[in-house]
């Protein structure tokens, strides 16, 4: 018998095709498979009562569910008959002639508790549909807070962040995805960047009409088994794990005990709240159209991270540095602190310690004779206060400087910035970001909007998300080129993500061919101890744009955003 604090969550993965009745036939009978399991919420996927391939708007319009529909009535009365919340996705009949992709939530007693437009639309959806005009709403239930997401909404932060800062604990993700990053990035990170649970239900089978699969594939260049959906269903918990999980092509449903209350804490294991430590007040360009100034940058440059453990580094990283110098490496980025350690007791004598080492790395610089750039982060006593700091040496110089922007309980003695600012090199606009501030989503958006095609990651990694899927999903959905250097931890250790050239969807790719992964970076993931070098392509950052109509920036759902400028809704 089941804690009466927890309820059971289902999943049901699924196909679909261009006809309506078989697909509601679809529906009703996973629903009641489902049921079986005598779940709370059963979560349907994207588009269930059509494929998204439509002859033109006319069509897509006809081929939608009106509201007081049989299809939906039918679903309503499958919500009654298994006293279940149920959420399935459609696009959705509107004004005469107008479609929205709406994720729709129904109660154990068959009534609409909320409909959800989607935010993003993906490339050719922005023929067919049209985008919210209003925040998906956050709707109490019997069994805790609900927000419902849709498809390509996942690969954006905005919109689950402004679900989980207004009190979501559960949010549903309805998706039709034949990309293996929403399942390895997006779904698992959403979760654990908001501490809240993801319940994910995705397709199988092909998403165009079986019929135009062959024609599609040679149309588009795309090996028809990636125009099927990709699976992979799952359901994850607020610390990012993953509590059920679905294979990659039957039809199948998933479910899990979960206690909603856990998503009310969202506390790390430093105790840091990172909803409470957020800085609404630095982030208004996120709830702003915002187009970053280009800034002229290198097809490629190399990168390198040092592993080094200890505390008395400064031989240690002058042997790191004349190492990353002899191979030509153009940025080298160390772990946080890397001269003082990661428990900072006395802030005068580590500030001290800490100046001395910016001295050396000043004068090492200069030594080599070569123009690496070399970045960690430092303790300086300033008269504004005691600042956690990132900074960049190369040439004997101090180049630039970010002072860490989120308090966080590790470093209690900080004193946060007030605002981001890029390094601006002779090879790309560079991002440093401080400790801590890479847990926040909203730190990569407003480095990727101040136009840095590459952010230097100086931290120290605590929990097995942020090395296994975290910094790899910000490199993904900013189209960033991360370095990313922490000291040898228990839950990994430092990492260096790039871009593939080829990226945009329906364009002539030259470097690959389409392999699943629509905008997973590469990465390469570093020993315990040594030196990690890897080619990064900051020219390759510049191109944001998924495909047509659908730009990773400057499609984001920005007029929709403004609760990310507001302190968070505690929910309590």
């Amino acid at each position: 018998m089941r804690d009466r604090s927890t309820i059971r969550v289902a999943a049901v993965q699924l196909a679909s095709g261009d006809n309506l009745a078989a697909n509601l036939r679809g529906c009703l009978r996973m629903i009641d498979r489902a049921a079986q399991l005598r779940p709370a919420l059963i979560v349907l996927p994207e588009f269930c009562n059509h494929v998204s391939w439509y002859e033109d708007r006319a069509h897509s319009y006809r081929v939608s569910v009106a509201l007081n529909s049989g299809f939906l009535r039918a679903i309503a009365g499958k919500a009654r008959e298994h006293q279940a919340h149920i959420v399935i996705n459609c696009t959705v009949q509107r004004d005469e002639g107008v479609a929205t992709g709406t994720s729709l939530l129904y109660g154990p007693d068959g009534e609409l508790l909320t409909a959800s437009d989607k935010q993003l639309l993906m490339g050719h959806e922005h023929n067919f549909l049209q985008r919210a005009q209003a925040p998906g709403a956050v709707t109490t239930t019997e069994i805790g807070r609900i927000g419902l997401y849709t498809g390509t909404d996942g690969l954006v932060c905005e919109t689950t962040r402004s679900l989980a800062l207004r009190g979501a604990q559960l949010l549903c993700n309805s998706l039709s995805s034949a990309a293996r990053c929403d399942n390895e990035l997006h779904i698992p990170v959403r979760a654990a960047e908001n501490r809240v649970f993801v319940i994910a239900a995705n397709k199988v089978g092909p998403l165009v009409p079986r019929a135009l699969l062959s024609a599609v594939s040679q149309a588009t260049g795309t090996p028809e088994h990636f125009l099927l959906g990709a699976g992979n269903s799952q359901i994850v918990a607020p610390d990012g794990t993953v509590l059920a999980r679905a294979n990659a092509s039957d039809e199948q449903v998933i479910w899990a005990d979960i206690d909603p209350r856990q998503a009310v804490d969202k506390r790390r294991l430093d105790s840091t709240d990172l909803f409470r430590s957020r800085r609404p007040d630095l982030y208004a360009p996120l709830a702003q159209q915002v187009a970053p100034a280009p800034y002229p940058c290198a097809p490629e440059v190399l990168a390198a991270t040092a592993s080094l453990a200890g505390g008395a580094w400064l031989p240690t990283i002058e042997e790191a540095l004349r190492e990353a110098a002899a191979a030509d490496v153009t940025m080298l980025v160390l772990p946080e602190l890397a001269v003082v350690g990661t428990s900072v007791t006395n802030v005068t004598a580590a500030a001290q310690r800490c100046d001395a080492a910016l001295e050396f790395l000043v004068r090492a610089t200069r030594e080599l004779g070569s123009d690496i750039g070399v970045v960690t982060t430092i303790v300086r006593d300033t008269v504004k206060g005691i600042r956690h700091t990132a900074v960049y040496v190369a040439n004997g110089q101090l180049v630039g400087y970010q002072d860490q922007l989120h308090p966080c309980a590790r470093h209690p003695w900080a004193t946060p910035d007030h605002r981001i600012k890029t390094v601006d090199l002779p090879w790309g606009r560079v991002a440093l970001i401080v400790g801590d501030d890479a847990l926040y989503p909203e730190t990569f958006r407003l480095a990727a909007l101040a136009g840095a095609q590459v952010a230097a990651v100086s931290f120290h990694a605590q929990e097995a998300w942020e090395l296994q899927n975290g910094l790899l999903e910000r490199s993904a959905e900013n189209r960033l080129c991360l370095v990313a250097a922490t000291r040898p931890t228990p839950v990994g250790n430092s990492l260096i993500t790039t871009l593939p050239r080829d990226f945009t969807l329906m364009t002539p790719w030259t470097e690959r061919t389409f392999d699943g992964e629509l905008s997973s970076p590469i990465v390469r993931r570093s020993a315990r101890t040594g030196l990690l070098t890897a080619p990064i392509h900051p020219l390759h950052a510049v191109n944001k744009q998924l495909s047509g109509a659908t730009d990773l920036l400057q499609s984001r759902p920005w007029a929709l955003a403004g609760a990310l400028a507001l302190p968070h809704d505690t929910g309590s």
